[in-house]
């Protein structure tokens, strides 16, 4: 379990990261206005969201209760991997081994 909470851990940290130097120097509006022209930039975007809903079925078989529901699945659709790597990270503090971490309901 401690591997996997220095791995989502690092990867929240690269994300975070990303997300920070990407906003403070890219141009987000121009920038992904170019990407979505191009069909590799479409498919990239589908793919990720494919992903994310994905991970969000797993995060609804975990959480029981509406209102965390709701919110990982705006957080997954706002921040996309960062609130994978998040929700990871603090599984990993709610469960003793993997099998508890992919299937413990809360």
């Amino acid at each position: 379990m401690k591997n996997v909470r220095i791995l989502s851990g690092l990867s929240l940290l690269i994300m975070f990261g990303m997300i920070a130097f990407a906003s403070l120097t890219g141009d987000f509006a121009g920038e992904g206005s170019i990407l979505m022209s191009m069909v590799w930039g479409q498919m990239s975007l589908v793919d990720l969201y494919v992903a994310f809903f994905l991970v969000y079925l797993w995060i609804f078989y975990k959480e029981t209760k509406p209102l965390p529901r709701i919110i990982w699945a705006i957080l997954l659709i706002v921040t996309g991997s960062l609130a994978t790597a998040l929700y990871i990270f603090l599984e990993t503090y709610r469960t003793n081994d993997i099998p508890s971490l992919l299937t413990q309901k809360h």
